[in-house]
């Protein structure tokens, strides 16, 4: 294993993904162990405003309040994740100052959230599933920079092309590289 992954880490889809649910995608980890894997596909948005069916989180979402594609799993589930200094106790950490928000709570009663982003579903991964997608050179693990999960404009070849490696050189990767 040459790769260290952590939650909050992002997985940057290799061009070698070709499934549409993630081919260029960029996913927050959000839960990584033994027994699985799970993160929110972050440059995917759909047509959907927050507040069509979460009004009272629509002011802590971040422009451009709509609702993010979170992945093929269970598209019909509302998924937040938010930051700021909220007790470990009222939400799922992901990192210190990022966590999984339960969306069914009022905001107020999450003392310290600063934002949040809902997604349609997520993206899941079984037991060893993603270790093997990663060995296989399907996902870079790339460490998030602050602002990437609030970021209305992050996008597949910007996350490359910040990367001081090799990795850059992805970013200028065709969509079909026959037409190269």
């Amino acid at each position: 294993m040459g790769y260290v992954l952590n939650n909050g880490d992002l997985l940057v889809a290799t061009p070698t993904i070709v499934d549409p649910n993630f081919a260029r995608t960029v996913v927050l980890m959000c839960q990584y162990g033994p027994e699985g894997a799970a993160g929110v596909v972050l440059n995917r948005r759909s047509a959907i405003p927050v507040d069509a069916y979460l009004p009272t989180w629509f002011g802590l979402v971040p422009e451009p309040r709509m609702v993010g594609v979170g992945g093929p799993v269970e598209p019909e589930a509302a998924i937040g994740v938010g930051g700021g200094n909220v007790p470990d106790d009222l939400w799922t950490p992901i990192t210190g100052d990022m966590g999984l928000v339960d969306l069914q709570l009022p905001p107020d009663e999450l003392p310290g959230l600063r934002w949040v982003r809902v997604f349609a579903g997520y993206s899941g991964w079984g037991p060893g599933q993603l270790d093997d997608e990663i060995a296989d050179g399907g996902w870079f693990v790339i460490e998030r920079e602050p602002d990437d999960v609030t970021n209305p404009d992050l996008d597949w070849a910007g996350v490359l092309r910040r990367q001081p490696s090799d990795l850059a050189l992805f970013a200028h990767y065709p969509l079909d590289p026959s037409m190269n």
